[in-house]
């Protein structure tokens, strides 16, 4: 297992501790970042998710991009 993996598998096992740094680092794996407006946001194929800047990151919001993710997952 690679350490992108093991990242990877560490934000999925615990959702509600994610920092923002391995927020967007995810996010980066998959997609692009956004800079801009209220909030930045990543746009992965053609979604996009808006998000607040705080550390920890709420959950809700890494629980959708995990989905996303999957999502993209089963499409290739």
């Amino acid at each position: 297992m690679s350490k992108r993996d093991k990242r990877e598998e560490k934000i999925r096992t615990n959702p509600r501790n994610v920092s923002l740094s391995d927020f967007e680092w995810l996010a980066q794996q998959y997609g692009t970042l956004m800079e801009g407006g209220n909030h930045p946001q990543i746009v992965i194929g053609y979604y996009k998710v808006s998000y607040k800047k705080t550390n920890p990151l709420k959950v809700a919001y890494v629980r959708q991009l995990l989905e996303i993710i999957d999502e993209i997952r089963k499409t290739k």
